[in-house]
């Protein structure tokens, strides 16, 4: 590689990197100040709409009661609140309890579906349902009892077609480091939902109306389709911070890695033909919202080798290219020692490293083996 190109190569990756993972930050934060810092969600009264909770469930027969308990303890009236849960693979009731305990419970319609994922089992629920507002939740997801009232708030507003939550991942021990980053990835999401609209949400607790509903590809989840595609449609996606749920955290860095690269091999669908990386329908700061937060983050494995490959070609050529060296080195350091010196900047080092590398390892998967419709639960979030 000869220098010029190496600087060229050096300088674009690494301005990549700094405005993804902190520029952007920055970026936001001083735009909401000064436009006087406009509120998180929009405020107003829904009135008591019809709703309807839907919780798509696969071998969820060890916490599907405790869902129904904390479904019928939301503050709504009941006659206005239906529940739906979606059994994905629960056609052989010998060999799993889901569907029974889920009745015993309290479900006011339980479907009993063939294996085909959880996006198809959200549609089977959405067509059998009757709630004016559709409201989404993992069966481990824990609601507090107002969170249903604070989710759908903003729908007082017509132009709010998508909303969701904030989720709090919940573990006393382990080394997982995913709460420090949802932590950050929360206060964006408040900032892009102030001044446009959230760039994706999640899968634990969020809501839309019907009429905003889409049938997606099995294999491309809700939570990164759905949000773009309603500000295409003219709408906007928030984030309700008051609307509150927690779920267990995958206690070990290891279990972490295999549910990032799990997201990710179902994320690259959405990004490569899914509609994301089309500009049309997107108003300009939300589209440089998605670029940033995620063609950006997204590509963050190729621009550390980028700036790897060109790093090593300029190491002779200044001081800046061999701190930038020395950088990476000592990250990869400290991400190699954190099994056995349980230091805090080293656990970082190794979680950022590791969920770095699932995103390219996602994305592998997907051009390689093709993304599976259905999904197994991560260990230890049961």
């Amino acid at each position: 590689m000869d220098q010029p190109l190496a600087r060229v190569i050096f300088w674009g990756a690494v301005a990549g990197l700094v405005w993804t993972q902190a520029g952007y930050g920055v970026f936001l934060a001083t735009l909401r100040r000064a436009l006087g810092n406009p509120p998180v969600t929009p405020a107003g009264d829904v009135g008591t709409p019809s709703v309807t909770l839907v919780v798509a469930a696969y071998a969820e027969e060890d916490v599907i009661a405790a869902k129904m308990t904390d479904a019928l303890a939301l503050d709504w009236p009941r006659d206005k609140l239906e529940i739906v849960v979606a059994v994905d693979g629960g056609a052989d009731p010998g060999a799993d309890a889901t569907a029974e305990r889920a009745r015993s419970a309290g479900a006011d319609l339980v479907l009993v579906l063939p294996r085909g994922g959880k996006v198809r089992a959200q549609d089977a629920a959405v067509e059998a349902s009757r709630g004016e507002l559709l409201a989404f939740s993992d069966a481990n997801a824990a609601w507090e009892p107002g969170a249903l009232r604070a989710l759908l708030a903003p729908f007082a507003d017509p132009v709010v077609g998508y909303a969701c939550g904030l989720v709090r991942f919940v573990n006393a021990t382990g080394a997982n480091q995913e709460g420090l980053y949802w932590r950050y990835e929360m206060w964006l999401r408040a900032s892009e939902s102030a001044l446009a609209s959230v760039t994706a949400g999640n899968g634990a607790i969020y809501a839309l109306r019907r009429t905003a509903y889409m049938h997606v590809d099995a294999v491309m989840g809700h939570d990164l389709s759905f949000p773009f595609n309603v500000v295409k449609r003219g709408g906007r996606a928030v984030f309700a911070p008051d609307a509150r749920a927690t779920e267990k955290m995958v206690p070990s860095i290891a279990g972490e890695w295999a549910r990032k690269r799990r997201m990710m091999s179902h994320a690259w669908p959405i990004v490569l033909r899914g509609g994301m990386l089309s500009f049309r329908g997107y108003p300009p700061l939300y589209a440089l919202m998605i670029v940033s937060h995620r063609m950006l983050r997204y590509a963050s494995p190729l621009l550390h080798l980028a700036a790897a490959g060109a790093t090593l070609t300029l190491l002779r050529r200044g001081r800046t290219y061999r701190a930038v060296a020395l950088a990476q080195a000592g990250m990869l350091a400290a991400a190699a020692v954190a099994g056995r010196v349980p230091l805090r900047p080293a656990l970082v080092a190794r979680y950022y490293v590791a969920t770095t590398a699932a995103l390219a390892a996602g994305l592998y998967d997907h051009l390689r083996h093709g993304t599976p419709a259905g999904w197994e639960a991560p260990e230890g979030t049961r």
